[in-house]
């Protein structure tokens, strides 16, 4: 089974628009919070929103473990060992890049960890529309701007409060 043949029911379709959609919620409101609340309650809330964007980058480098999986299962039913090792190589490597990337951004003071996370959402987005065509995912490449935009956005707006 390809990956594109998983993503292709209707109901899916909807439900994992619905669900991305959805997860923009703590990265607009958390980044809206850190400029209506006091000085000393923004430690707090940036924390909440440099951890959740951690979460995030993490998750979108885990799906590409999925992503691999698939692919390397459809290349082998239908082009050998070899070819099924090149389509998750990639996969693979890149799966755990975000979370390495986005954990030094939890380190960092508010501002700077913030804007941090912004720019590796922006770099996963980059990266996967790569690794998204080469899987025949690049359908979701719109939903994947879309998503990436609002919550890279979130980021620099929060760092911006700060």
């Amino acid at each position: 089974m390809t990956p594109q043949a998983v993503l292709h029911d209707p109901h899916d379709t909807a439900l994992i628009r619905t669900l991305g959609y959805a997860g923009l919620i703590p990265f607009v409101l958390l980044a809206g919070l850190l400029w209506l609340i006091e000085a000393d309650l923004q430690v707090w809330v940036s924390m909440a929103l440099a951890g959740y964007a951690a979460l995030i980058a993490a998750f979108l480098g885990g799906a590409h473990w999925g992503i691999g999986w698939l692919a390397g299962l459809h290349a082998r039913q239908t082009a050998g060992a070899q070819r099924a090792h090149h389509a998750q190589r990639h996969h693979f490597l890149w799966g755990i890049v975000p979370s390495l990337l986005a954990w030094p951004g939890l380190l960092m003071p508010p501002f700077a960890g913030l804007a941090w996370l912004g720019f590796v959402l922006v770099l996963s987005y980059l990266a996967d529309r790569t690794l998204y065509a080469s899987a025949g995912l690049q359908t979701w490449l719109t939903l994947r701007f879309r998503l990436s935009a609002v919550a890279s956005l979130s980021c620099f707006i929060g760092a911006a409060a700060l």
